[in-house]
């Protein structure tokens, strides 16, 4: 009797460890976004719902300037790690949808073009001088983890794109109602363009992860990935949230006053 309770521990632990299907593998992906994606958090609510000020909108788009500025340099980080000739070129397009090429301004641009109408000075934007603290330590992370993990699970870390279309159609329509007498449709440029790049872009590296990860742990770690950008990009709205609701500015941060 113990020998036979013994073997089915065994085979339930093989089972327990054995991969996922790929739908299975998927599912677990993308119920990382349908529970912790940040279109779920208050402020996102409040910034779509027409619930803040200018001066919390202006707060809200500098310190998200942080964030697009660092992701061609986390895409650079992906790409210098890179054998696969194929893989770079997929890539590198990536890099580029942000900082520009030709006569392609980039995403960059486009989110400056987004502070210049809400009336914030593009040289201190960029500077990243009044970002809170905590969005740039979240920012710095994701740069590092992608440059450090294992390439499967830092191109996993990128599929919180999955979920962007979603939060990019509420931000547009919202903004656009909610808030006529500083936001209109040229400075939503960033977003409408998202519209058909992050489809593309989450398309690619959600076939890329469902084959690459082989073993449960890799895929288990490929879910943790996409966990780990949603806290990224949580964290984010916690600090604005922190600051910016709830009046506790750290020093150096942006005051609309000032």
């Amino acid at each position: 009797m113990t020998e036979a309770l013994s073997l089915e521990r065994k085979s339930t632990e093989r089972k327990a460890q054995e991969p996922w299907s790929v739908a299975d593998f998927e599912a677990a992906i993308r119920a990382v976004g349908a529970e912790r994606y940040h279109d779920k958090h208050p402020f996102h609510h409040m910034l779509h719902g027409g619930k803040l000020t200018k001066a919390q909108v202006q707060a809200w788009a500098l310190n998200r300037f942080c964030y697009q500025s660092a992701v061609p340099r986390k895409d650079a980080a992906l790409i210098s790690r890179l054998y696969d000739r194929e893989l770079r070129r997929e890539w590198a397009h990536r890099l580029l949808d942000h900082d520009g090429y030709g006569e392609e301004v980039g995403g960059i641009e486009r989110w400056l073009v987004l502070t210049d109408g809400l009336g914030l000075d593009r040289d201190y934007v960029i500077s990243m001088k009044g970002a809170l603290p905590a969005t740039k330590f979240a920012v710095e992370a994701y740069v590092t983890f992608v440059r450090e993990q294992p390439i499967t699970i830092a191109v996993a870390s990128s599929l919180t794109e999955l979920f962007a279309p979603k939060i990019h159609k509420e931000r547009i329509s919202g903004m656009l109602e909610n808030y006529p007498t500083f936001i209109d449709d040229k400075v939503m440029a960033y977003f409408k363009r998202r519209l058909t790049q992050a489809p593309r872009d989450a398309d690619f590296a959600l076939d890329y992860v469902l084959k690459n990860a082989k073993t449960r742990e890799e895929q288990e770690a490929c879910v943790d990935a996409v966990r780990f950008k949603c806290n990224v990009l949580w964290v984010q709205l916690d600090a604005l949230q922190h600051a910016y609701v709830e009046g506790h500015l750290p020093p150096g941060a942006f005051r609309p006053e000032a």
